[in-house]
């Protein structure tokens, strides 16, 4: 991704620049606001039936990223030994 750079003259030149770019990243933010309200919102007409299914969705997925977790930090959890964890090395 290559950005072109635009020389700046004036003092106003950049300030009009830093107000559209504040404004670009306002827009972003409210975007991903809406997203992230939208990802967990509640269905008020959900059915019983629906309530269980998202539960039991929402379970599994968590003992998925447990046992996830668990195998990363098994296999390469040598890598965060330096930040203090003071394990006896094997002779």
């Amino acid at each position: 991704m290559t950005q072109t750079t635009t020389p700046y003259n004036t003092l106003e030149e950049i300030q009009l620049r830093r107000t559209q770019l504040s404004e670009a990243i306002d827009q972003e933010g409210d975007k991903i606001g809406e997203l992230w309200h939208e990802l967990f919102k509640h269905d008020e007409n959900a059915t019983k039936g629906e309530y269980i299914a998202t539960m039991i969705n929402h379970g599994i997925m968590a003992i998925d990223a447990f046992l996830l977790v668990r195998k990363l930090m098994k296999n390469y959890g040598r890598l965060f030994d330096f930040f203090g964890s003071k394990r006896k090395k094997r002779k």
